[in-house]
């Protein structure tokens, strides 16, 4: 049968709560098929967060702003994000639903709150997806130039980024051929996702292993250069290479067992990351002096100085097969928020019909890609940055305060998993997450509450007078399938 959270009295208007399910959520009725299991799930969530914070930020942080105590940046902020990973993981093994924090907030904290936590992922999930390809395509132009290839000044770059750039080709092609990928169907780009994911750690660990013979103890003295106040800044840059984990809950209802295995997927994911980047901080600062550490790409330019370039090469590659993972995972989680959002009324339904053959929300993922090959492709990296971070940082505020909200209104509900230390684990992500929204730039917030506002008209326009909850057709996540009354797994 289903369990439903049926604490306090019903909430209408803005304030309105789907119910909560303790089934699985719903992914036959919706047409999404359940192909992930532990392990794919875990490389989607390692695809998300292992990227740009080893193969770039370590040596950024390294460099000028903690010396080799950016280990302890790291510790800082995967404490940080493991106090907003637990509460994820209380509510992916409560609500497997596509949507994350969307549909976690959708439940404890009412649609309006929901709308605007899933009109904001779409927009950073899909700026992230542009500033990572950016990103790649800086590698790929590296790469082709050392090869002798000279190419045309028009496709290397954004207009306004130097002389003669009109576009970033590399870039915009790369978030069509995600997008590409994503629609081929989940079991076909899980396991490409999968294979690049292995690849990626495959050479993360052999940078590990042949970088320790080259480790000089005396390049790691001082060992806080700029103080405890250096590791603390530097653990504010790099908390943005430590998530990653909220992407891969939006693909809920396409996992097996997925109130078991989401909330191993979770915690194993951020775990496996987490041990990786300090070992690999721990190298890298060990085999040059943290002042001479190059900071676009720190471990091939640590390599070439030990006399080994043929191995910096390698690194070179494996830092844009990293990269393209995270492409992935994000496009990923933006098409099936989007998704979310559709299925429940708030934006048109239209988008929430999945492709007879793939069986994948086919038009939200294309309609993202070609959102995010445009702003790549036309816009300067540090502009499209700005359109990152605040949104993601507060659906982990509101996440960590609904995961406390509904332990304590129903404590009865099943759980799968239990977020640890409550409240004071929750509250911990909550006080991290908005410190670090307290130190974006001004222009952030700016572009921020334009969005916001935007949101609130689609929302006051259509959302409201066709949401499915509104007009009294139950709980649009649940389906009328036989989703809906799947046995619940009890805890232990």
């Amino acid at each position: 049968m289903s369990v439903l959270d049926k604490s306090g009295p019903p909430r209408t208007g803005v304030l309105r709560r789907q119910p909560i399910s303790g089934g699985p959520g719903g992914g036959e009725s919706s047409g999404l098929k359940r192909t992930l299991g532990l392990w794919q799930l875990t490389a989607i969530g390692l695809g998300a967060i292992i990227g740009a914070g080893i193969f770039t930020l370590a040596g950024t942080v390294a460099n000028g702003t903690a010396g080799p105590a950016v280990s302890l940046s790291f510790i800082l902020a995967g404490v940080a994000s493991a106090a907003a990973a637990l509460s994820y993981a209380e509510f992916a093994g409560l609500i497997p639903r596509s949507g994350s924090a969307y549909t976690y907030s959708y439940a404890v904290l009412g649609e309006l709150v929901a709308w605007l936590i899933g009109w904001d992922l779409l927009l950073e999930y899909t700026a992230i997806v542009a500033v990572v390809a950016i990103g790649v395509s800086g590698y790929f132009s590296f790469l082709l130039q050392g090869l002798g290839v000279d190419l045309p000044a028009w496709m290397l770059g954004a207009p306004g980024t130097g002389d003669g750039h009109r576009i970033d080709l590399f870039a915009a092609l790369l978030c069509l051929l995600i997008a590409w990928l994503l629609n081929r169907g989940m079991k076909t780009s899980a396991r490409v996702e999968t294979i690049l994911v292995f690849v990626k750690i495959a050479i993360v660990i052999a940078v590990i292993v042949v970088g320790a013979f080259f480790v000089k103890s005396g390049n790691l003295t001082p060992f806080l250069p700029y103080g405890f106040g250096g590791v603390v800044t530097g653990a504010a840059t790099v908390f943005f290479a430590v998530f990653g984990y909220d992407a891969m809950s939006t693909a809920a209802e396409e996992s097996k067992d997925a109130q078991r295995n989401l909330p191993k997927a979770i915690v194993l994911s951020l775990s496996i990351a987490m041990v990786l980047y300090l070992l690999a901080c721990a190298v890298l600062t060990g085999m040059q002096h943290y002042n001479k550490i190059d900071t676009e790409s720190p471990f091939a330019t640590v390599f070439q100085a030990v006399g080994l370039p043929v191995f910096a090469d390698v690194i070179a590659i494996g830092a844009i097969v990293g990269i393209l993972t995270v492409l992935f995972s994000f496009m990923l989680g933006a098409s099936r928020v989007w998704f979310a959002i559709s299925r429940d009324g708030l934006l048109p339904s239209w988008f929430a019909k999945v492709h007879p053959r793939t069986e994948v929300p086919h038009r939200p993922t294309w309609i993202i890609g070609i959102v995010s090959a445009a702003i790549a492709g036309l816009m300067p990296i540090a502009e499209a940055a700005e359109l990152t971070n605040i949104g993601i940082l507060l659906a982990f505020v509101v996440v960590s305060a609904a995961v406390i909200v509904l332990r304590y209104r129903s404590p009865e509900l099943p759980r799968s998993f239990r977020c640890p230390g409550m409240p004071l684990v929750p509250l911990v992500g909550i006080a991290f997450s908005l410190w670090l929204v307290a130190q974006l730039q001004a222009m952030t917030f700016v572009r921020f509450i334009a969005w916001f506002v935007l949101g609130l008209a689609v929302y006051g326009l259509y959302g409201y007078r066709h949401s499915k909850l509104g007009r009294g057709e139950g709980n649009p996540g649940d389906g009328d399938g036989p989703a809906a009354t799947a046995p619940v797994r009890h805890e232990p």
